[in-house]
């Protein structure tokens, strides 16, 4: 049942130890306040670095040609190495664990875009139609690349909801003819992307481009996704494409500038354990943090039933429990601990809530904390308030009446 004298009794108490008792309250909703701060940091670090892995597959290996640094059977070093269409059919038909593939060509000329009177001045990526899966885009309007139109050549372009707004406007796009550098391309859908930087873009067939743009049969840099997450077998994989790669171009295969290759898979799980090892070591900083706020919280009670010693010594003369007696230190005891620790959740989540809206920046994105966290936090602060009370509690139910009586 409710007591209703045993809690005006603790709240009489409290109010006549009040420095005392805000003091000890901080302790506890300081160390809450830390835990909630720094895993909502920790989330926002994560949702950062995430964001980053989305703009691509995170299972894909990108692979890039450059210069040697090495000669190679009288060949000087700093000779540029020129990937072909070659190397996307031979890898495509490796017997690797290959799923979706495509090789790009970027045309570096004038990149004028425009419609009727408006012009801009975006990037264009030649492409393969696998391109859609490997750069994470999401088409809203008519459809992607296909492989009818690679192999017909045809004068098609994706483009990007940005590019749709700045020539557009209202227009509906789908169907429409743009001028990519002059030349007339066919408008067949509008895509959307994770990444600001692929917005900036516009997606043509290839083999038109190659076709149109005097690309011969160069290619810029090829990427495909693989099912495998074994990082051995990727390594293995990554071995056999700079062999593969190295015999075909004549470079040595330990060149790692004439060609380096991208393991999106690799880097996810090493930032994944990294991120692992970053909630631990923030929960040890976190829980000990609060343990030294119950520690202030344990001690101060032992005062409390110092100071209160004659106190119990009359209620123990006059036929109280050990009971009530402990029930009413372990009362005060947790009373403190949940408020001042509740407090510290309250101001923890709305710093980050403040923060949210501030804080969208790479590497760093909605700094937050799950509604499980904080609940698991209270309920042990709760404990802990029961704990942090409890040996002074018990000591105090324990003393002798005449003894107590006695004391000074």
């Amino acid at each position: 049942m409710f007591d209703l004298d045993k809690w005006q009794e603790i709240f009489e108490t409290i109010r006549k130890n009040k420095l005392r008792t805000i003091l000890t309250g901080f302790s506890v909703s300081w160390g809450i306040f830390m835990l909630i701060i720094l895993l909502g940091s920790g989330n926002g670090l994560q949702n950062g670095v995430l964001d980053q892995f989305k703009r691509d597959a995170v299972n894909s290996l990108w692979i890039y040609s450059g210069r040697t640094s090495m000669a190679f059977s009288g060949m000087q070093p700093g000779r540029r190495i020129q990937f072909t269409n070659e190397d996307y059919d031979r890898t495509k038909a490796s017997g690797l664990d290959v799923d979706k593939i495509s090789s790009r060509y970027s045309i570096f000329q004038n990149n004028i875009i425009s419609y009727k009177s408006q012009y801009v001045n975006y990037e264009i990526i030649a492409v393969h139609p696998d391109t859609e899966t490997l750069e994470n885009t999401t088409s809203l309007k008519g459809r992607f690349l296909n492989d009818i139109d690679i192999a017909n050549s045809r004068k098609v372009v994706a483009i990007s909801t940005i590019l749709e707004e700045a020539l557009f406007k209202k227009e509906e796009p789908v169907g429409k003819y743009i001028k990519i550098n002059g030349i007339p391309f066919q408008v067949i859908g509008t895509f959307t992307d994770h990444s600001e930087r692929d917005l900036q873009r516009v997606y043509v067939p290839i083999s038109t481009a190659q076709m149109v743009f005097n690309g011969a049969n160069r290619i810029s840099n090829m990427s495909f996704t693989t099912n495998t997450h074994d990082i051995e077998a990727l390594k293995q994989m990554e071995s056999y494409l700079r062999k593969n790669f190295a015999t075909r171009h004549k470079f040595d295969a330990s060149d790692r500038r004439a060609m380096w290759i991208n393991n999106n898979m690799e880097g996810y799980q090493r930032t994944m354990a990294l991120f692992a090892g970053i909630r631990i070591f923030v929960w040890i900083i976190g829980v000990f943090t609060i343990i030294a706020g119950v520690v202030g919280v344990s001690n101060i009670m032992i005062i409390v039933v110092r100071e209160r010693t004659r106190e119990i010594g009359i209620r123990k003369a006059l036929g109280a429990s050990p009971n009530s007696i402990v029930s009413l230190i372990l009362l005060e005891s947790v009373l403190i601990t949940s408020v001042a620790g509740y407090l510290g959740l309250v101001m923890g989540v709305v710093l980050l809530e403040v923060l949210a809206p501030h804080t969208q920046i790479q590497f760093f994105m909605n700094p937050s904390v799950d509604l499980s966290v904080g609940i698991e936090a209270t309920l042990v602060l709760v404990f802990a308030g029961l704990v942090a009370g409890f040996f002074p509690a018990w000591k105090a139910a324990n003393v002798k009446p005449i003894e107590a009586l006695a004391d000074e």
